[in-house]
């Protein structure tokens, strides 16, 4: 964090933010400003630098064609990977996490390589579909609750020996890889497949970002009962019978 408060990066609006995942940026800033902190957020287009300097970046989904661009310009501007190297935090949804790996199908077909910033390999899936809503419990190294989400992807993501599942599903497919497990991360870059936004659903998440930017182990208390009103109504949905 610098001397001009904390920077929070949103990459590539106009390529990944598809299914309303820049939720997510609005959720970290508005935590971050609950608990009195300064923020700086910055916005950056595909047709612009991504700065070396923020302490929190955010990805998020898109198309197929829009993730293969983002993915080109994310590789030959270097910022992201630059900025990972200097133990900035990151996190990213669907295709966004996709990318972060080392390589995915891109929409023509083709192996597409990645940033390599998480040790993880995603195809494409040949049977149904992901969509749906998920429930997962989180690592219990991270210290969160629950986790639920909305899946929509046909992706199949694999975790090497280096990556960590972020969660175990209980409802839902999540990697897809049939064995359990839900996004990655190791100390500083964060996957999932989940939307929601799911920082909405799930504001402890945006609150371990924080406080891994800070450095701290806690955060002031906030009123969270709206967002424990939201989750508590979108776990009910998901666990009701059909």
């Amino acid at each position: 964090m610098s001397n001009n408060g904390l920077r929070l990066v949103w990459v590539y609006p106009d390529l990944l933010s598809t299914y309303g995942d820049q939720g997510n940026a609005l959720v970290v800033e508005r935590r971050a400003r609950q608990r009195g902190l300064d923020v700086q957020r910055v916005d950056v287009r595909s047709d612009q630098p991504v700065p070396t300097s923020g302490d929190i970046y955010l990805i998020g989904g898109g198309e197929d064609r829009p993730q293969r661009l983002a993915a080109e310009r994310l590789r030959r501007d270097g910022g992201l990977s630059r900025a990972a190297s200097n133990g900035a935090i990151i996190f990213s949804v669907c295709a966004g996490y996709q990318i972060l790996g080392h390589e995915f199908i891109n929409d023509l077909g083709e192996r597409e390589p990645g940033l390599g910033l998480l040790d993880v390999v995603s195809t494409r899936g040949e049977g149904a579909r992901c969509v749906g809503d998920v429930l997962a419990d989180i690592d219990p190294r991270l210290g969160l609750p629950p986790l639920t989400g909305f899946e929509n992807h046909q992706g199949v993501t694999h975790l090497g020996p280096t990556a960590r599942p972020f969660a175990r599903v209980q409802l839902g497919r999540g990697n897809g890889t049939g064995d359990g497990t839900e996004g990655a991360y190791n100390d500083t870059v964060f996957g999932t497949y989940m939307h929601g936004p799911v920082m909405a659903r799930n504001p402890q998440i945006a609150d371990l970002l924080l406080k891994l930017a800070l450095d701290v182990n806690a955060l002031p208390p906030t009123d969270d009962r709206w967002y424990e009103a939201l989750r508590a109504e979108r776990i009910a949905s998901a666990t009701q019978p059909a």
